[in-house]
């Protein structure tokens, strides 16, 4: 127990460190002016090719979004995702240690070109979590937790940013057996983790783009508008359009759909005027015994 309790303790010190090391230190691989410098970047295409024109700049929840961006980045990690995930990750190495297992490295690919291995992990974390996601749309319990992304109104870049935290939990716990039996290094894994970052910035802007026959391998504006549709198609009851970055899943598994231009269809759930206001009652919402049933 003592092993664990320090491992939380050095986890909590060690992501203050970090996070004060990336504010104070800008470099290549810095999270905090990545994040930053796409941030801006996709504002401010938004501001000069917006594809609704009417929507204002600052759109509605416009800050309750940008605090999302703050809380699910940094603040999360620091009030107790990194020592929750470090410890499960310690209690998962000793329970393997059980069987004799010391290394969960199933497939090397530290000799592979660089390009290889990051086009590897980023279609095997893509389709890992496409998956996941169109549990969150299937799954009842876990709809609960998703209805905090889908309750945004207005498209932007920050709409992104805006889902519970214990989506993390779920799309991280899901990955992490795959990507560890795979050896993959840190810079890899930043740049793969960045362009996803991009990527979803641009899926979520008020833009009108769609890539042409692209759209059909990666995720678009154009594609996933239709994703946060709040009337779905009768053979599609659960959603549509899961893709994060590629879209090519929905393709394949035949859960795409763009019937028409999506520029000004509502957005939302059924019932979503019944949900709640600001971050605090959406983060607690999904863990109260009473849920609409919708």
């Amino acid at each position: 127990m003592d092993k664990y309790l320090k491992i939380i303790q050095d986890s909590f010190t060690g992501y203050f460190n970090y996070l004060v090391e990336e504010i104070a230190h800008p470099s290549l691989y810095n999270y905090f002016y990545w994040l930053i410098g796409l941030s801006l970047l996709v504002w401010i295409l938004e501001i000069v090719i917006p594809w609704r024109r009417n929507q204002p700049i600052l759109r509605k929840d416009f800050w309750l979004d940008t605090f999302y961006i703050l809380f699910n980045f940094f603040l999360f990690s620091l009030v107790g995702y990194n020592a929750i995930s470090n410890v499960g990750v310690e209690l998962f190495n000793d329970f393997l240690s059980l069987f004799g297992i010391t290394n969960l490295v199933a497939i090397e690919v530290q000799d592979f070109p660089e390009w290889a291995q990051l086009l590897i992990m980023f279609v095997i974390a893509d389709f890992i979590q496409w998956n996941v996601h169109r549990q969150l749309h299937r799954r009842p319990w876990l709809w609960e937790f998703h209805k905090v992304h889908h309750s945004v109104k207005e498209m932007a870049f920050a709409a992104q940013f805006r889902f519970h935290f214990m989506e993390t939990i779920f799309y991280k716990s899901v990955q992490y057996i795959p990507l560890a039996m795979i050896g993959f290094g840190i810079q890899q894994f930043f740049v793969v983790h960045m362009f996803a970052v991009f990527i979803g910035h641009l899926n979520h802007a008020n833009l009108g783009w769609s890539y042409g026959y692209f759209g059909y391998i990666i995720n678009n504006p154009k594609m996933h508008i239709w994703h946060h549709s709040k009337e779905l198609p009768d053979h599609l009851k659960k959603g549509m359009n899961f893709g994060l970055s590629l879209s090519i899943w929905d393709y394949l598994f035949r859960t795409a759909y763009i019937p028409k231009n999506g520029k000004d269809i509502e957005l939302g759930f059924e019932g979503d005027e019944n949900f709640p206001d600001g971050f605090v009652n959406q983060t607690m919402h999904p863990f109260q015994k009473k849920h609409n049933k919708n």
